[in-house]
């Protein structure tokens, strides 16, 4: 498609979104529960259908040479259309949170002022490989109200456009505008430069996917971008803690699934305890084959098990089975640390102070700050959000997983009998 062609599909697809946008926002709960509901039933009757289309993106993945990872992120199976219903399910259940009304106050001049969610309008969606985001996202922007443009890797165009043509059947057969969910048709490039310039339309883009998707977007974008370049989470082993209870934590921040964001990247361990308590957490670490590069001291300390970690790895989010070690002088010194080298994902004291987890609370700067827990509790799912479509690591407009209320705003409304300014 030339390049003119495409400018011109895609301000169409904007201007469309942005129009139904206003029907999604006023769309009453009921409705938005029983569409879902139905997308999960459609999900099942074409199950075969959409196995189909994911097995053209699989073939020319092989023949592009795309790794087993990726070839495995790209794959939907059938047990992956039940998660997919399931979800969909799951976020049918949850409280719907538009219209909601907070902090109504009478004001001297006889006015009542409070404060509604609403929708934020129109999302854009940028992602890679797993065709799965297409149902989570799509289900997590209607339920909240908001219309959404998805635009997902080259590598998986056939999967998704299947899902967005079951998806936009049942919006018609609802009698809905299918515009409220739309997955750009191309793969081209120059599409997603020209999304990214139309902040009159588009309220808020999420990329999700490695650092350099998410940095690519945020330099191009004129739109708020919610960002999350990289999870370099640590934990801190304080003077007191529980040492047994420590090494279950460690152990399960680092290898329960060491490829996601918030998984244990750096451990930290007091002066104190590091003679005794280093060599008991690397032994448990080695077993699980995982590879450790320390500071000089932790080396000493654990020389078989701890190699010397270059400059370049303080900071380094791993994504595999290795982490950094330092041994520190206490907890302003972790805190220090963590505050040059930590990405604000999520950080852990381990701890049986109570004003040492208070400060830890307090003062570091991270999305999710933890005592006595495993780094791997940062999930929307885990916190009670239900369905998650990312988690933030800046501050605007939301810090931390992202639920439903984060995909809303809200707006205040005034109630009056007649008044005027005086």
């Amino acid at each position: 498609m030339e390049g003119a062609q495409i400018a011109k599909s895609v301000l169409e697809m904007v201007q469309e979104a942005r129009s139904a946008s206003r029907i999604i926002a006023a769309m009453p709960t009921m409705q938005k529960n029983s569409i879902l509901g139905d997308i999960a039933e459609a999900l099942l009757r074409q199950q075969a259908f959409i196995l189909a289309e994911n097995s053209k993106d699989m073939e020319a993945g092989k023949k592009k040479g795309l790794s087993t990872a990726m070839l495995d992120r790209l794959q939907i199976t059938e047990k992956g259309i039940g998660d997919m219903v399931q979800g969909l399910r799951e976020v049918a259940a949850l409280e719907d949170p538009v219209g909601e009304i907070s902090e109504m106050r009478r004001r001297p001049s006889g006015i009542t002022v409070g404060r509604m969610r609403v929708p934020l309008g129109v999302i854009l969606m940028i992602y890679e490989s797993r065709p799965n985001v297409t149902i989570d996202s799509a289900a997590l922007c209607l339920k909240a109200g908001n219309a959404v443009i998805l635009r997902g890797g080259s590598e998986a165009i056939y999967s998704n456009l299947a899902l967005a043509k079951v998806l936009q059947e049942v919006l018609i057969r609802h009698s809905v505008t299918p515009t409220v969910v739309q997955v750009l048709p191309f793969t081209d490039r120059e599409a997603v430069d020209i999304l990214l310039q139309q902040e009159e339309s588009i309220d808020l883009v999420i990329p999700r996917g490695g650092e350099g998707l998410i940095r690519a977007v945020t330099e191009k974008s004129r739109i708020p971008v919610l960002k999350h370049y990289k999870g370099v989470c640590h934990c801190f082993v304080d003077a007191d803690a529980d040492q047994d209870m420590a090494v279950s934590i460690i152990l399960n921040a680092k290898v329960q699934r060491p490829g996601v964001c918030n998984a244990l990247e750096g451990l930290l361990v007091h002066r104190e305890i590091a003679e005794k308590f280093l060599p008991k957490v690397s032994q448990a670490l080695k077993k699980e084959n995982v590879r450790l590069l320390g500071c000089r001291s932790s080396c000493l300390i654990c020389e078989e098990m701890i190699q010397p970690a270059a400059e370049t790895d303080w900071g380094t989010e791993f994504l595999d089975l290795a982490m950094v070690v330092k041994v520190v002088h206490g907890l302003d010194e972790a805190m220090d640390y963590i505050a040059r080298y930590g990405s604000r994902h999520t950080e852990t004291i381990l701890t049986r102070s109570y004003a040492h987890g208070q400060r830890f609370l307090q003062e570091v700067d991270a999305s999710a700050v933890m005592v006595n827990a495993s780094t791997r509790f940062n999930d929307g799912g885990q916190f009670g959000l239900g369905a998650e479509i990312g988690i933030s690591t800046t501050k605007l407009h939301a810090y931390g997983p992202m639920g439903l209320k984060e995909l809303t705003t809200q707006k205040f409304i005034v109630y009056g009998s007649g008044e005027i300014r005086t």
